[in-house]
Protein backbone atom coordinates (compact mmCIF):
# COMPACT_ATOMS: atom_id res chain seq x y z
CA UNK A 1 0.00 0.00 0.00
CA UNK A 2 2.81 2.44 0.90
CA UNK A 3 4.25 2.12 -2.60
CA UNK A 4 0.86 2.48 -4.36
CA UNK A 5 1.47 -0.77 -6.20
CA UNK A 6 -1.40 -2.80 -4.79
CA UNK A 7 -3.61 -2.25 -7.85
CA UNK A 8 -0.75 -3.47 -10.07
CA UNK A 9 0.07 -6.63 -8.09
CA UNK A 10 -1.07 -9.04 -10.82
CA UNK A 11 0.95 -7.38 -13.59
CA UNK A 12 4.21 -8.77 -14.91
CA UNK A 13 7.35 -6.67 -14.43
CA UNK A 14 7.54 -5.85 -18.14
CA UNK A 15 4.11 -4.21 -17.87
CA UNK A 16 5.25 -1.77 -15.19
CA UNK A 17 6.69 1.71 -15.70
CA UNK A 18 10.27 2.52 -14.70
CA UNK A 19 9.11 4.16 -11.47
CA UNK A 20 6.92 1.18 -10.60
CA UNK A 21 9.84 -1.19 -11.19
CA UNK A 22 11.96 0.88 -8.81
CA UNK A 23 9.24 0.68 -6.18
CA UNK A 24 9.06 -3.11 -6.63
CA UNK A 25 12.84 -3.23 -6.12
CA UNK A 26 12.49 -1.16 -2.97
CA UNK A 27 9.77 -3.48 -1.63
CA UNK A 28 12.06 -6.46 -2.29
CA UNK A 29 14.87 -4.75 -0.40
CA UNK A 30 12.60 -3.99 2.58
CA UNK A 31 10.97 -7.45 2.86
CA UNK A 32 13.44 -8.84 5.41
CA UNK A 33 13.60 -5.54 7.30
CA UNK A 34 17.38 -5.17 7.10
CA UNK A 35 19.15 -3.02 9.71
CA UNK A 36 21.21 -1.40 6.95
CA UNK A 37 19.85 -0.51 3.53
CA UNK A 38 21.72 0.96 0.62
CA UNK A 39 19.06 3.23 -0.84
CA UNK A 40 18.39 3.96 -4.44
CA UNK A 41 18.70 7.22 -6.26
CA UNK A 42 15.59 9.11 -7.32
CA UNK A 43 17.23 10.37 -10.50
CA UNK A 44 14.93 9.92 -13.47
CA UNK A 45 11.72 9.73 -11.45
CA UNK A 46 8.91 12.22 -11.81
CA UNK A 47 8.43 14.61 -8.84
CA UNK A 48 5.54 12.67 -7.27
CA UNK A 49 7.47 9.40 -7.55
CA UNK A 50 10.57 11.00 -5.99
CA UNK A 51 8.56 12.25 -3.04
CA UNK A 52 6.87 8.86 -2.58
CA UNK A 53 10.22 7.01 -2.58
CA UNK A 54 11.83 9.57 -0.26
CA UNK A 55 8.95 9.30 2.22
CA UNK A 56 9.11 5.52 2.14
CA UNK A 57 12.85 5.58 2.86
CA UNK A 58 12.38 8.09 5.68
CA UNK A 59 9.69 5.90 7.27
CA UNK A 60 11.86 2.81 6.88
CA UNK A 61 14.91 4.52 8.39
CA UNK A 62 13.16 5.14 11.72
CA UNK A 63 15.22 2.49 13.55
CA UNK A 64 17.71 1.66 10.81
CA UNK A 65 20.49 3.12 8.75
CA UNK A 66 19.74 3.95 5.13
CA UNK A 67 22.64 4.87 2.87
CA UNK A 68 21.20 7.14 0.22
CA UNK A 69 23.49 7.89 -2.71
CA UNK A 70 22.41 10.88 -4.78
CA UNK A 71 23.42 14.17 -6.34
CA UNK A 72 19.87 15.53 -5.99
CA UNK A 73 20.17 18.08 -3.19
CA UNK A 74 16.40 18.26 -2.62
CA UNK A 75 16.42 14.55 -1.80
CA UNK A 76 19.12 15.04 0.83
CA UNK A 77 17.40 18.02 2.42
CA UNK A 78 14.09 16.14 2.58
CA UNK A 79 15.39 12.82 3.91
CA UNK A 80 18.68 13.04 5.77
CA UNK A 81 19.86 14.21 9.14
CA UNK A 82 23.49 13.22 8.52
CA UNK A 83 25.44 13.21 5.28
CA UNK A 84 28.87 12.51 3.91
CA UNK A 85 30.53 13.90 0.81
CA UNK A 86 33.02 11.65 -0.90
CA UNK A 87 35.39 12.37 -3.75
CA UNK A 88 37.59 9.67 -5.28
CA UNK A 89 37.04 7.39 -2.28
CA UNK A 90 37.97 10.05 0.27
CA UNK A 91 35.57 11.70 2.72
CA UNK A 92 35.55 15.46 2.30
CA UNK A 93 32.82 15.97 4.87
CA UNK A 94 30.80 13.88 7.32
CA UNK A 95 28.27 15.39 9.68
CA UNK A 96 24.98 17.26 9.82
CA UNK A 97 23.56 19.34 7.00
CA UNK A 98 23.40 22.31 9.35
CA UNK A 99 27.15 22.11 10.02
CA UNK A 100 27.84 21.71 6.31
CA UNK A 101 25.94 24.87 5.43
CA UNK A 102 27.68 26.69 8.30
CA UNK A 103 31.04 25.90 6.65
CA UNK A 104 29.97 27.97 3.65
CA UNK A 105 28.40 30.87 5.58
CA UNK A 106 30.00 34.19 4.73
CA UNK A 107 31.36 32.80 1.47
CA UNK A 108 28.24 33.10 -0.69
CA UNK A 109 27.53 36.35 -2.49
CA UNK A 110 24.91 37.73 -4.84
CA UNK A 111 26.74 40.00 -7.27
CA UNK A 112 25.25 42.33 -9.85
CA UNK A 113 27.06 42.62 -13.17
CA UNK A 114 26.25 45.02 -16.00
CA UNK A 115 26.37 42.57 -18.91
CA UNK A 116 27.24 39.09 -20.21
CA UNK A 117 30.85 40.09 -20.91
CA UNK A 118 31.41 41.01 -17.26
CA UNK A 119 29.61 37.83 -16.16
CA UNK A 120 32.09 35.75 -18.22
CA UNK A 121 35.01 37.60 -16.58
CA UNK A 122 33.60 36.86 -13.12
CA UNK A 123 33.17 33.18 -14.07
CA UNK A 124 36.89 33.03 -14.86
CA UNK A 125 37.81 34.18 -11.33
CA UNK A 126 35.10 32.64 -9.12
CA UNK A 127 32.86 29.61 -8.80
CA UNK A 128 29.35 30.59 -9.95
CA UNK A 129 26.44 28.48 -8.73
CA UNK A 130 23.54 30.35 -10.30
CA UNK A 131 22.77 33.14 -12.73
CA UNK A 132 19.60 35.19 -12.41
CA UNK A 133 18.41 37.63 -15.06
CA UNK A 134 15.32 38.96 -13.28
CA UNK A 135 15.88 42.61 -12.47
CA UNK A 136 19.34 42.63 -14.07
CA UNK A 137 22.13 40.10 -14.31
CA UNK A 138 22.97 38.62 -10.90
CA UNK A 139 25.47 35.88 -10.14
CA UNK A 140 25.56 33.65 -7.09
CA UNK A 141 29.29 33.53 -6.31
CA UNK A 142 31.32 31.37 -3.93
CA UNK A 143 34.35 33.25 -2.60
CA UNK A 144 36.30 33.39 0.66
CA UNK A 145 36.32 37.20 0.39
CA UNK A 146 33.86 39.64 -1.12
CA UNK A 147 34.39 39.85 -4.89
CA UNK A 148 35.36 43.25 -6.27
CA UNK A 149 31.84 43.81 -7.54
CA UNK A 150 28.55 45.14 -6.24
CA UNK A 151 27.83 42.20 -3.92
CA UNK A 152 25.83 41.26 -0.89
CA UNK A 153 26.54 38.30 1.41
CA UNK A 154 23.66 35.81 1.55
CA UNK A 155 22.95 32.62 3.53
CA UNK A 156 24.41 29.44 2.08
CA UNK A 157 22.14 26.72 0.77
CA UNK A 158 22.96 23.02 0.98
CA UNK A 159 23.90 23.12 -2.71
CA UNK A 160 26.23 26.09 -2.13
CA UNK A 161 27.89 24.25 0.76
CA UNK A 162 28.36 21.09 -1.32
CA UNK A 163 30.04 23.06 -4.09
CA UNK A 164 32.13 25.02 -1.58
CA UNK A 165 33.42 21.86 0.12
CA UNK A 166 34.09 19.92 -3.08
CA UNK A 167 35.91 22.82 -4.73
CA UNK A 168 38.36 23.09 -1.85
CA UNK A 169 39.86 19.78 -3.00
CA UNK A 170 40.05 20.35 -6.75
Amino acid sequence: KKTSLIEHRKKKMKQLSGGMKRRVGLVQALLNEPEFLIGMTTTGLDPEERIRIRNLLVDFSENRTVLFSTHVVEDLAATCNQLAIMHKGRFLYAGSMKNLTEEAQGKIWICKVPDERKAREVEQKYRITQTDVEGGLQLRVISEIQPELECMSIPATLEDAYIYVTNQYE
